[in-house]
């Protein structure tokens, strides 16, 4: 096997290389013995780079074109060989070709959280990832620096080098932007190319590489952060809170009315909704008024409707929840529940619960709501003496 590799490579004399793969940077042409007829024909495609390499010393470097290889155009390789007055025979060199095409689809992301101090949120963590293109723009600081005498060269043996340093680089670049994360998004563009600039004036150099483009596809904020959004967001669909619970009163009085039997908890549920109803068309009627807040008459105002100065706060009363079919209603005052037990709305069994109570009790079994039952009608009294 030996002689007959021998002697068909001594019958080529065409140096090529013909790129079928997707990623690879670097790709040593075989050759027996590394010999080299003089007068071979040297075919540099496109998006190549050739280099010859002799005993380890890098010599000469052609652009893409076809090459008739002899000392004239070989003039590095022919001061390491010695040649004083050109040659015939065969001569031994390594040609590495070099793609320099743009590699795509490469991916980076940061493995664990990025800290940065944000104005809105404070000290938060971030996570980042997005896609970049490799290119090879000096095929001798990248044999030297990190290929070396491998005969194929991946971008993959080379990505993680990359990705720590895009990875450090967009650490330092979005911790000087000092960009509030809610405004990150509307930047990504601006960011990325901040990133990709510095990156290459570390790699350009260093590593003969640089990259064409560098996008970032998603800054994450933490999930605890996200959700603090995701609440402010609601309460700023919601808008005006007063409305809000009108619009709730109003949606919870067909479910009480269709189930009439439920209880007193939906007798409590109505009678607080009636009572909350009433208290909004009251203020509504009153001039000058733009209806009560929630927790009481024109709560923020200085004076009632009426002008009248309002009256000092009343100590803080319990407040009484109502349990229904699974659900909870409330809270409700003791004068609501009280008028409710008037009504026939809510019963002895109704079972209610109140801060500072271990679980849920029928209201009879409650010392503050057994009075609002009064005492029990005594049994018809004896027949008369005959």
């Amino acid at each position: 096997m030996g002689i007959f590799n021998k002697l068909r490579n001594e019958l080529i004399d065409i140096i090529e290389w013909l790129d079928d793969s997707q990623h690879t940077l670097v790709w040593r042409f075989p050759r027996y013995q590394n010999e080299i007829k003089n007068g071979a024909q040297l075919i540099v495609r496109p998006g190549q780079k050739a280099v010859f390499v002799r005993e380890g010393e890098i010599a000469d470097a052609f652009e893409p074109g076809t090459y008739t290889l002899n000392t004239s155009n070989l003039p590095l390789l022919g001061t390491l060989a010695g040649w004083k007055y050109g040659f015939e025979s065969p001569f031994k060199a390594e040609v590495y070709f070099v793609s320099t095409r743009q590699l795509t689809d490469l991916k980076w992301g940061t493995p664990n959280p990025i800290m940065m101090r944000d104005p809105d949120f404070g000290p938060i963590r971030l996570r980042a990832f997005g896609v970049y293109t490799l290119r090879a723009i000096d095929p001798k600081a990248l044999l030297r620096e990190l290929v070396g005498t491998d005969g194929i060269f991946e971008a993959a043996e080379v990505t993680e080098l990359l990705k720590s340093i895009i990875i450090s680089t967009f650490a330092e670049v979005i911790g000087r932007s000092q960009i509030a994360a809610l405004d990150l998004a509307a930047r990504y563009q601006e960011l990325g190319e901040a990133v990709r600039k510095v990156v290459c004036e570390r790699i350009d150099d260093e590593y003969g590489l640089e990259l064409p483009s560098l996008n970032i596809v998603n800054i994450a904020l933490p999930e605890e952060v996200e959700k603090a959004l995701d609440k402010r967001s609601s309460m700023g669909v919601i808008g005006d809170l007063a409305r809000y619970q009108q619009y709730q009163l109003a949606s919870a009085l067909p479910l009480a009315a269709a189930n009439p039997g439920g209880g007193g908890a939906a007798a409590g549920l109505g009678l607080g909704m009636g009572m909350a109803m009433a208290n909004q068309l009251l203020y509504a009627a009153a001039p000058g008024s733009s209806g009560p807040a929630p927790g009481g008459p024109n709560f923020g105002s200085a004076t009632t409707p009426w002008g009248v100065p309002p009256p000092p706060p009343a100590p803080a009363a319990p407040l009484w929840h109502v349990a229904n079919n699974g659900q909870t209603f409330g809270p409700f005052s003791l004068a609501q529940l009280a008028q409710a037990v008037a009504e026939g709305q809510l019963t002895r069994a109704t079972t209610v619960w109140s801060a500072g109570m271990s679980g849920w009790l029928a209201a009879a079994q409650v010392p503050e709501l057994a009075a609002l039952f009064g005492t029990a009608n005594p049994p018809p009294p004896p027949p008369p003496p005959r």
